[in-house]
Formats: C-alpha cells, sequence, structure tokens
C-alpha cells in the first residue's frame, strides 16, 4: 500500500518483502491456484518473487504476461544452438572485478549480485557473481577515478537497489565525489517489482550526489504498472531523477503492437519515457522467449504509426564488440 502520507516507505518494509518472496515452483502456483504440470520443480535458475509483483498476476491464468516473465519452465534445460552462458562475451571487457567496460567514456558497476525478482529471460542468469562480489570494489573504484575518460557509471547487477541504505549510499557518494564523473546511471528494475525499495534514505542519497543521475528502470508489460509503481517514480522524479524504461520484448508476453502501444501509454502516464526494447540476448536457457527481427520491426512499425515519436522505444540489439547499441532502422 502507499503510505498514508504520500511519502516513502519505511527502510523496514521492502527489506520484509524481500526477505518473505516466494522461492519455488509450488509455491508460486500455490498462490496463484495452478497447476505444475510442464514447469521445473527444481530449476538451475532459482525461483524469486515478491509479494507486490506477484499480486498483480492473474489467478488461475497459466499464460499472465507476469507470471511468465518469472515461472521456471522445462524449457529451459533444452539446449538450443546459438544460446551461450555468455552471449554479449561481458568476461572479456571486465577491467577489474566488477566493473565491465563495451563502450568508450561509460563503465558498469556491478554493485550488487542479487535481484529482488528472478526473470527468466535474464542475460546474467549465468553471470559468476562471485567473482565481482562487492568486496573488490575497491580496486574497481581505484580504476575509475584513475581514467579521466569515463563521463558516466552505471550501477547494475543483479540489481543496485538490492544493496541496504547506508551501502548504496557510501558507493553513490564515492562515485559522486570523482570530478570527471559528469553523470550517474542506475538499472533497476525494483521500482517495478518492489516500489517499496523507494526509501527517505534513498532519495536523499539520489538528491544529495551533486550530479545528474538516471534511473533506468526495467518494464515489459503495462500490467506490470500500478499505484505503487507510479507513487515510486513520482518520489523519484522529486529527488531529480531522469526516468526511462527498458523493456525486453518477449515472445508471448508483449510481443504485439497492441501491448507495446499499453506499455508505452502507461509508462508516460506515470512519468517515465520509453527508450529501449531489446531483441533478446541469446543466453542459455532463455531461447523459448525469443522473438524475430523482422516481428520485432513489424511490431514497432505499427507502435510508431500508433503514437507520438517520443513514445516509441528504439528496437536494439546488443552484439559483442560494437561501439554501443545496435539500432534495428525500420524501413
Amino acid at each position: 500500500m502507499i503510505p498514508a502520507n504520500s511519502g516513502p516507505w519505511e527502510p523496514d518494509t521492502w527489506r520484509a518483502l524481500l526477505k518473505t518472496a516466494i522461492r519455488s515452483t509450488p509455491a508460486l502456483l500455490r498462490a496463484l491456484q495452478l497447476e505444475d504440470a510442464g514447469v521445473d520443480i527444481d530449476p538451475a535458475f532459482p525461483v524469486r518473487v515478491p509479494a507486490p509483483y506477484l499480486s498483480r498476476m492473474q489467478r488461475g491464468d497459466a499464460n499472465d504476461p507476469l507470471l511468465r516473465q518469472v515461472l521456471a519452465t522445462l524449457t529451459e534445460r533444452e539446449t538450443a544452438a546459438g544460446y551461450l552462458d555468455d552471449a554479449l562475451a561481458e568476461q572479456a571487457y571486465v577491467r577489474a572485478p566488477g566493473l565491465i567496460q563495451k563502450y568508450r567514456h561509460r563503465a558498469l558497476l556491478m554493485a550488487s549480485p542479487a535481484c529482488a525478482v528472478h526473470c527468466r529471460y535474464c542475460f546474467r542468469r549465468n553471470f559468476p557473481y562471485d567473482d565481482h562480489a562487492p568486496a573488490n570494489w575497491q580496486a574497481a573504484i581505484a580504476t575509475i577515478r584513475d581514467d579521466t575518460t569515463l563521463t558516466e557509471v552505471i550501477l547494475s547487477g543483479g540489481d543496485p537497489l538490492t544493496l541496504p541504505d547506508p551501502a548504496f549510499d557510501a558507493l553513490f557518494r564515492t562515485l559522486g565525489a570523482v570530478a570527471h564523473l559528469r553523470r550517474l546511471r542506475i538499472h533497476t528494475r525494483l521500482p517495478v517489482v518492489l516500489p517499496q525499495r523507494t526509501t527517505a534514505a534513498l532519495l536523499t542519497t539520489l538528491r544529495g550526489v551533486g550530479k545528474p543521475v538516471t534511473v533506468v528502470i526495467h518494464c515489459n508489460h503495462a500490467r506490470e504498472l500500478d499505484a505503487d509503481t507510479g507513487h515510486a517514480f513520482s518520489l523519484l522524479r522529486d529527488a531529480g531523477c531522469t526516468l526511462l524504461n527498458q523493456a525486453v520484448l518477449l515472445r508471448g508476453i508483449n510481443d504485439s503492437a497492441q501491448a507495446q502501444i499499453d506499455l508505452a501509454e502507461t509508462l508516460f502516464a506515470q512519468g517515465v519515457l520509453p527508450y529501449y526494447l531489446h531483441l533478446l540476448d541469446r543466453v542459455r536457457g532463455t531461447h523459448e522467449f525469443e522473438v524475430t527481427e523482422t516481428d520485432g520491426v513489424r511490431i514497432l512499425r505499427d507502435v510508431h504509426a500508433a503514437l507520438p515519436g517520443y513514445l516509441v522505444p528504439r528496437l536494439v540489439r546488443e552484439t559483442p564488440g560494437a561501439a554501443g547499441k545496435n539500432l534495428i532502422p525500420m524501413p
């Protein structure tokens, strides 16, 4: 529920919700009054679904678009040609433990290995997080301080907002003190799946860093958004953050023009601008979600015909070694 005073949530709220998140397929199916046929009750990639996200799913609907993002199926165990553990070759771009730089002038810091929700299409589901633990931040921070060509650091993971407030504050203020960094960016799914993470301490940190902050949320379907997400986004905007959304085009979940139109309209109504629509990263265990580039272009062409340009996300594919995201043209 939104706090009665319409302010931030209390810090104990999100921690309790994260602690009590569903962590097994049987528990998830029982909560939604579903049978367990065709699902993987012992997945290699663990199940995790917090209650706020679960509450937006339709009971008794095995094809619910939110459920399908988090439900482990036996298909994940199948071998598919061209699907790899490290589809983006991220290990080739590690500059220090926890620090990845794929593009000029910006680097990505693995702030936390944890997520509040485990999406089955996750491109880092096989990532060796033990080699990039927060205990190794010192080397990463030193590298950032020494490299004056860097103008932006992106906090990612996992999800950086799974860090407790004191740890996040210490890391964020350390980065904010690096003179040559012009801006900071946060990639996070928590304002969507666990909006209660938006605490007073977090907002104070974001306001006080002294640099422009962009929060790139991750939302794939309009039904992921409700009054609580809208409240969280409002608090983040009031703290001075620019809010963008990146989504993944997922078969059977949001692979229609209407689903993308609804998502764009709902995001904008809640103060978030559509930014990227990613074609699936071909990571082992995710092939059931792939939508072809041809279909992606067709969908975005129809979206472009229905919406103003500023509400149409850019269709992209990430390719190892490229200078940036590869923009897919709409002929």
